[in-house]
């Protein structure tokens, strides 16, 4: 089959104007970034009584090889609209992180992508910038206080906000600023974080207005004083420059999928880092114009369906429909113990041994209050014997497993998942994980333990002192958003299946006021990743005709 680039550039692409318009959305509200692109205006009032139905696509544990969530996802919703539904794609934006580290881009595959997938996944409409530049100018405003005086009496050694940006770089990690002549400001520790992951891209996610996402910047906790007091965005005046710089990155992006379904490409946070999903924002235009709005959580359903339902349905009311846990052949295999250079071996043995991964997801789930339908994700090399075992051992979970061909075929590939969904579909109350009364340890222990399977929790004493300071500070009601390896329901990747009765190690334990959340960081994860040593970076270019290549 053609790389997937190609495959994007002989599509017949439609001008946004005319998807719009399919989906319903009045002419005055698009506001169109070229020919195959647009912002959607929400500040009309006119997105407020949602009816489409949530389909919530997530998966098991991936592996470096990924397991097709958003091939899936954007698949789905081809091949509802192919049975006659009005669906609309749902889909966080890539971060340039993974698009030039390993994992590659983020717009699908094969025949089942959003276009266009290039600018998709470089700049597309400037949102990650804008993100970049607001969270930045913050930090600028709180280290030029300090230059000029420190008037707050903020301890240098307890500055809270870091920096960002979009591009995978561990050297940033811990850094020294302000070296230098006296005019380079002061001397202090700093870190980066990557975009993705960065409170101020929770925020914008989160936000149901621009005055709530105003409001929820101006709680963002950045510092303490000498003498203990918490200091936040809004001592710095800091909230109105962020929200104009965040204007027209507040607008959900539309664009369109290889077959023409209407796709909302909008926010990009990781699962393992951040809680995940796309924008409530996008929710809203989408099931306000749509009856399906089919959507992805980040990772496995240990991190991205589990945040899905403790952080976004909680603070936004979402309710959900069906879910549909997407899992490979070969991935099960992995869990099984096979080499990824050996995946593609048909091994019925270590697909059984691996099952065990997939039946923890599936557990998960329901711990939600969901019986899920599994989507097999099926690949040229899984074997007839290999996929008829998954069907079966689906079978013995009392679960509904359906093949999906969508990356070889597109729509017409996910009928019969599509057809699965719509019988399935049915709003529910939402069950979560814990109670927002419980401590912030017992709420950590409640998904450690419940979602991942740990057998106990420890802290480092900096975590301990982080939980009892943001307790006392009065957060201690906030939902928990752990940072843990996407490899493992453990804190160490390298534990694959389904590990239980583990140590889980919290080693810092750091706030996020204005997104709402506290954020557990545990094992070894980075909140700024670094590149692998053969990086997608150095396989992109332009050809002698200026289009880009091998992405």
């Amino acid at each position: 089959m053609e790389p997937d680039i190609e495959i994007a550039r002989k599509a017949k692409i439609r001008s946004i104007t005319e998807i719009a318009a399919q989906l319903g959305i009045p002419e005055q509200l698009v506001e169109p970034c070229g020919r195959n692109k647009a912002k959607v205006d929400i500040s009309t009032g006119r997105f407020k009584d949602p009816t489409g139905k949530v389909i919530l696509v997530t998966a098991m544990s991936p592996t470096p090889l990924g397991e097709g969530k958003t091939t899936t996802s954007i698949g789905l919703a081809m091949a509802l609209c192919a049975l006659g539904e009005k669906a609309v794609v749902g889909l966080r934006e890539p971060s340039m992180g993974p698009v030039f580290g390993q994992k590659g881009g983020a717009a699908g595959g094969g025949y089942s992508q959003v276009l266009p997938m290039e600018d998709i996944n470089l700049h597309f409409t400037g949102d990650m910038h804008a993100i970049t530049s607001a969270h930045n100018l913050l930090s600028a405003l709180i280290n030029n206080s300090m230059a000029h005086g420190n008037s707050f009496c903020l301890d240098s050694r307890r500055v809270v906000w870091p920096r960002v940006m979009d591009i995978n770089d561990r050297s940033l990690r811990s850094i020294v600023v302000g070296l230098g002549e006296k005019d380079g400001g002061m001397i202090d520790q700093d870190r980066f974080d990557i975009t993705a992951g960065s409170e101020i891209m929770a925020i914008l996610c989160l936000s149901s207005s621009y005055k709530d996402l105003k409001s929820r910047m101006e709680s963002v906790l950045v510092a303490f004083t000498n003498d203990g007091r918490p200091m936040f965005a809004r001592d710095f005046k800091a909230c109105g420059a962020m929200a104009a710089l965040l204007k027209d990155a507040f607008k959900p992006n539309l664009v369109q999928t290889i077959e023409g379904t209407p796709a909302l490409v909008h926010g990009g946070p990781f699962a393992n880092i951040a809680h995940g999903t796309s924008s409530y924002m996008a929710s809203l235009v989408g099931r306000c114009l749509a009856d399906y709005y089919v959507t992805e959580a980040g990772f496995g359903s240990d991190l991205g369906a589990e945040k899905f339902f403790d952080i976004f349905c909680r603070k936004t009311g979402t309710k959900v429909a069906a879910v549909v846990i997407v899992a490979t052949v070969r991935a099960l295999k992995f869990h099984g113990g096979v080499a990824k250079e050996r995946v593609k071996e048909e091994d019925l043995g270590a697909l059984e041994k691996g099952f065990v991964n997939l039946r923890r997801h599936i557990g998960i789930i329901r711990l939600f209050g969901y019986d899920p339908i599994v989507a097999m994700n099926v690949t040229p090399w899984d074997t007839d014997k290999e996929k008829a075992l998954l069907l079966g051992l689906c079978a013995k979970e009392g679960v509904q497993c359906v093949g999906s061909e969508v990356f070889a075929r597109g729509g017409q590939g996910g009928l019969e998942l599509a057809k699965a969904v719509l019988a399935r579909a049915k709003e529910a109350e939402p069950v979560y994980a814990y109670d927002l009364d419980l401590s912030i340890r017992k709420k950590i222990e409640a998904v450690a333990t419940k979602v991942y399977g740990a057998g106990s929790i420890v802290y480092t004493p900096d975590a301990s002192r982080q939980i009892k300071t943001w307790e006392e500070l009065g957060f201690g009601r906030l939902p928990v958003c752990i940072a843990k390896t996407q490899f493992s329901f453990s804190d160490d990747p390298k534990k694959k299946g389904a590990v239980s009765g583990f140590e889980f190690q919290i080693r810092e334990v750091r706030l996020s006021a204005g997104a709402g959340f506290v954020v557990p960081i545990s094992g070894e994860i980075m909140t700024m990743p670094g590149l692998p040593p053969e990086p997608n970076a150095q396989k992109i270019d332009l050809d002698e005709n200026n289009q880009i290549i091998g992405m």
